[in-house]
């Protein structure tokens, strides 16, 4: 048996994934739980040896036959997380995560500094998030700076896996792309978002080495295959983000797809072989990693948002779709505002979660489970308008991540959307992904002329039960109800400055 080993290092679990490629079916899967410390000032931190530990748990679930079997290795990772390395390796601080909002008086001092959010645009193609690296590495600065002086290295997430592994520092464009220090045109550092995150040292020196997504960075030390249980010597791919990783799991590598991701956040993206900008910063102008771009849309709140609704109600996994089928579409008028992380778009990172429109006929468990799972995908939504302002066009919806395991949820999308939707078979798109990406670099040896595409088309399947149909009669239905939820949005702004 011949394998690639795709691992994900997600927000809650780290997952890995050896794929029997002349076979073509997964082989082995395993994961290991991650928790995430916070606060309610924002806080959002992980330790980076946390992730070391995960991986070497999830690989011991494996048997050494399979492990040995490991061709090659690609890693997908958790975005924008920064990872402060000093000259020696060493991690200087807990990481801080896509989902950490306590950086948002340096978001402010970032902007100013550059020209204002229009011009960081102009720069970079997006404007300065709480959620990207570049306010996390001023935050150290800032709040550390005995720490910061000491910064020798930035690396993302899904880097510090590939450096652990391999010992090179390394980064590809598709996740550098979400830092917000990349300009995402050219494809090279922004010297002047740079000098706006700080203009008295080059971190320009920090930044690692910028890979293209058919490199391999480096094969795996003789101190990682001893301490995971690897092949020495195996190449690693450049991997990437758990989006662009997730985009070639589902097979978006062409124009015309649209992936959307029902994971602890929501994320809706497309293919386009043109960067696409958006002067409104709504949608992230991100490079894929599969030498294209990747428009896409990030909500904090989705899987994380349906669990927060469904613990305390005492709702469990097994009637999550009868009851959410119970309750017809729009839930009587009850309209939720699942903001409980903050929000990134809207940009709203102070944002509380909101219910509205509470009556005698819609307050049942059913009415506030279905009404926070219409919520989040209304969110998702707006970010097909978006991107249909923007010249992109979907056929289909390919879903992935947790959700698109309810049928209620998958109908729900399909009505709404008014697409088709495919899943694709199992739930292991970034880390497929990851897996893919790495086969594909390893076949590029004997190859040089096979595309990402033809990889895709041979091994990412659809599952034929869990497609779903758009019913026209929804339409009007859900065009309503997400009327009403993008004018009570209107209304709790100000609320949250």
């Amino acid at each position: 048996m011949k394998t690639v080993l795709g691992i994900d290092l997600g927000t809650q679990s780290l997952k890995v994934v050896f794929y029997d490629y002349e076979r073509k079916c997964i082989a082995v899967t395993a994961s290991s739980p991650l928790e995430v410390k916070r606060d309610q000032k924002g806080k959002a931190e992980q330790q980076a040896e946390w992730w070391l530990g995960a991986l070497q748990n999830a690989l011991a679930q494996v048997p050494a036959s399979v492990r040995s079997s490991a061709q090659a290795i690609g890693v997908s990772g958790q975005q924008h997380g920064f990872v402060p390395l000093d000259a020696q390796g060493n991690v200087l601080a807990p990481v801080k995560l896509w989902c950490d909002t306590a950086t948002q008086q340096e978001v402010r001092e970032i902007t100013e500094r550059c020209g204002g959010s229009d011009n960081a645009i102009a720069l970079t193609g997006n404007p300065v998030l709480a959620g990207y690296t570049s306010p996390k590495i001023r935050w150290l600065r800032n709040q550390h700076p005995a720490l910061y002086e000491k910064l020798a290295h930035i690396l993302l997430p899904h880097d510090y896996l590939n450096y652990v592994l391999t010992g090179e520092y390394a980064m590809e464009y598709g996740d550098a792309s979400g830092t917000g220090l990349l300009d995402v045109r050219k494809r090279a550092w922004s010297e002047a978002m740079l000098k706006a995150v700080d203009d008295e040292r080059d971190l320009a020196a920090c930044l690692p080495k910028l890979h293209h997504e058919r490199d391999i960075i480096g094969g795996v030390s003789k101190l990682a295959a001893d301490k995971y249980g690897l092949p020495i010597g195996i190449p690693v791919s450049t991997g990437g983000g758990d989006n662009m990783m997730g985009a070639i799991g589902t097979g978006n590598v062409k124009a015309g797809e649209l992936t959307i991701s029902l994971g602890t956040s929501g994320t809706l993206y497309a293919y386009s072989d043109t960067p696409v900008i958006d002067p409104h910063g709504n949608i992230a102008a991100f490079c894929s990693s599969s030498g294209g771009w990747l428009p896409l849309l990030c909500t904090l709140n989705c899987t994380s948002a349906t669990e927060l609704m469904r613990k305390p109600l005492g709702i469990s996994l097994d009637e999550f779709d009868a009851l959410a089928a119970s309750v017809p579409a729009g839930c009587d008028g009850l309209i939720t505002l699942p903001f409980f992380s903050g929000e990134r778009t809207p940009n709203l990172p102070h944002a509380k979660g909101c219910i509205l429109g509470l009556d005698a006929h819609n307050s049942s468990k059913a009415h506030l489970l279905r009404s926070t799972l219409e919520a989040v995908s209304f969110s998702l939504k707006f970010g097909l308008d978006e991107l249909n302002r923007l010249g992109l066009q979907a056929r289909e919806i390919t879903l992935t991540g947790g959700g698109g395991n309810s049928k209620v949820w998958r109908q729900l999308i399909a009505d709404l959307f008014q697409l088709p939707v495919r899943v694709p078979d199992g739930e292991e798109g970034a880390s497929l992904g990851a897996a893919l990406q790495a086969l594909w670099v390893l076949q590029l040896q004997d190859n040089p002329r096979l595309t990402l595409a033809e990889l895709c088309a041979e091994h990412v399947a659809m599952s034929a039960g869990k497609r779903a149909e758009p019913d026209a009669r929804m339409a009007a239905i859900y065009e309503a109800s997400y009327a009403d939820y993008r004018r009570a949005l209107k209304q709790i702004v100000p609320l949250f400055p």
